[in-house]
C-alpha cells in the first residue's frame, strides 16, 4: 500500500511547488510591476532626522510617483569607516530607485543649478514621511552639505524638512526670550505707564494733562457754537460783503479819475513839446513876431470853456 502511495505524493509535491512558484511569479511580475522596469539609483545626503521614513517610501516629483527607497544608512557607515568618529559627519544617506532611462551626469548638474532639491515631507497626520523632489526658489538661502568623499551615485542637494524648520525657529524664539531680562523690561514699563498717567492727569505744575487741556477744548466749543446759533455770524458775513462793494466802487471811480488825468498830461507834454521847437529854431519870434496864441489846457467841464473863450 506504501508502495502505491509514494507516486501520489511525489505528484502532489510537485503539484505544491509547481503552484508556489507561479504565485510568486505573478506577484512579483503582476504585483509590484517593477520586475522589467528601467531604473537607475541617485542618493541624497540629510542632517536632519529621517523619523517616518522607511525603505520602499515613495519618491515624488511635485507630487508624481517617480521612484521608491531603497536603503537608508549613516554616512559613518557607508563612506566615513575609515575616520574617526569624531570626524564623522554622520548624514543620514538616503538612496532612491528612479524609474526611467538614466540621465545623463551633465543633465543631472544642470538641473542642480536650476535649485533641483529634495526634501522629506510627511503625507498628513500618519506620520509616513517621503522624498518629495522640486525646483526651490529659496534653495540658494541653503547651500548643500559638504562632503570628502566619492559618492557612489549621483547626488541630489537636500533641504530642511519643513517641521524641522518650524520646530528649530519656535526653539530660537524661546532661547530668546529665555536670554530677554524681563525684570529690566518689566521697570521699563512700569515707568512708562507712570509717565502716560502723569501725562493725561498732570503734575499740578507747568503741565496741565490731556484731561484737562479736552475740557477747555469743550468749553470753547460750546462758545462757538452759541455765537453760530445766535447769528452773529451771518451779520459779520453780510457787512463783509458790503464792504467788499463799497470797496470795488472807489476803486472803479478812481481808476476812471486817473485815466482823464493822463490824457490831460499827454495834450501839455505835446503843447511844450511844440513851444520849445519855436523857440529852437526862431528865437527872434518869440520878441517880435505876433504873441502866439493861448495855451489851451485841456479841462473838463463848463468852467473850462468859458475861460478859453475869454
Amino acid at each position: 500500500m506504501s508502495n502505491n502511495s509514494n507516486p501520489n505524493y511525489f505528484r502532489l509535491g510537485l503539484f505544491v511547488l509547481a503552484a508556489i512558484g507561479v504565485l510568486i511569479a505573478v506577484i512579483l511580475i503582476f504585483g509590484s510591476g517593477q520586475l522589467f522596469k528601467r531604473s537607475f539609483t541617485i542618493e541624497t545626503y540629510i542632517k536632519q532626522s529621517v523619523t517616518g521614513l522607511d525603505t520602499g517610501a515613495a519618491v515624488r516629483f511635485r507630487g508624481v510617483a517617480i521612484g521608491q527607497v531603497t536603503s537608508i544608512g549613516l554616512s559613518g557607515d557607508i563612506y566615513e569607516k575609515d575616520l574617526p568618529i569624531e570626524n564623522r559627519r554622520e548624514y543620514v544617506v538616503v538612496r532612491m530607485q528612479i524609474f526611467g532611462d538614466k540621465i545623463e551626469d551633465s543633465a543631472l548638474e544642470t538641473f542642480i543649478k536650476d535649485n533641483l532639491r529634495a526634501r522629506v515631507k510627511s503625507m498628513g497626520i500618519t506620520g509616513v514621511n517621503y522624498i518629495e523632489f522640486d525646483f526651490v526658489n529659496s534653495a540658494s538661502l541653503v547651500p548643500p552639505l559638504a562632503y570628502s568623499w566619492k559618492p557612489t551615485y549621483p547626488v541630489i542637494p537636500s533641504l530642511p524638512n519643513q517641521a524641522d524648520e518650524i520646530i528649530s525657529g519656535i526653539q530660537k524664539l524661546i532661547s530668546s526670550l529665555n536670554e530677554m531680562n524681563i525684570d529690566q523690561t518689566e521697570k521699563k514699563f512700569d515707568a512708562l505707564l507712570g509717565n502716560l498717567n502723569v501725562l493725561l492727569a498732570g503734575d499740578a505744575k507747568n503741565n496741565s494733562g490731556v484731561i484737562t487741556a479736552v475740557r477747555d477744548l469743550n468749553v470753547l466749543l460750546d462758545r462757538i457754537a452759541k455765537v453760530t446759533d445766535k447769528g452773529e455770524l451771518d451779520v459779520l458775513m453780510r457787512e463783509l460783503v458790503g464792504t467788499m462793494v463799497t470797496l470795488r466802487q472807489t476803486l472803479a471811480s478812481v481808476q476812471g479819475d486817473t485815466s482823464v488825468t493822463m490824457e490831460n498830461l499827454r495834450q501839455t507834454s505835446e503843447q511844450l513839446n511844440e513851444f520849445s521847437r519855436i523857440a529852437s529854431q526862431s528865437p527872434s519870434s518869440l520878441i517880435w513876431s505876433s504873441p502866439p496864441p493861448r495855451i489851451m489846457l485841456p479841462m473838463n467841464g463848463t468852467e473850462d470853456a468859458s475861460g478859453a473863450q475869454k
